[in-house]
């Protein structure tokens, strides 16, 4: 069966394997943490931020796509106040903005609010 063949069998609305892999990371993602686009690369053992960052731009929107963040904490261009909203819901940890910061928009505080997975075999095998 050739590569084509499978392509024409596959439903149009099929996510792509490591799609569903990279928004399963996301969903165990616990309130008020985050993980980097390379943290979950890293943690899927394959792929890389970039890889991670194009999935959640394409298919993020069903998952809590707030929690998997650049690692410099900046919020997420153009979804700034929205993600704000989920960050201060959940109390996930911020950095004060600074004066000179475009919006006076806070970072995230990625020190306190980054999570390594440690707690998944918890309730999140």
């Amino acid at each position: 069966m050739s590569d084509e063949s499978l392509a024409r069998d596959v439903p149009q609305d099929a996510l792509p394997e490591y799609a569903e892999r990279v928004l399963e990371v996301a969903e165990l993602v616990p309130p008020g943490r985050v993980m980097t686009y390379g943290d979950v690369a890293e943690w899927l053992e394959e792929g890389g931020p970039r890889q991670v960052g194009r999935v959640m731009a394409l298919y993020g929107g069903a998952v809590p796509w707030w929690r998997v963040v650049r690692a410099d904490g900046v919020l997420l261009p153009g979804h700034e106040l929205e993600a704000l909203d989920h960050y201060r819901t959940e109390g996930t940890p911020l950095k004060t903005a600074s004066r000179a910061a475009e919006g006076h928009l806070p970072r995230l505080d990625m020190k306190r609010a980054r999570w390594d997975g440690g707690e998944r075999a918890e309730g999140h095998t």
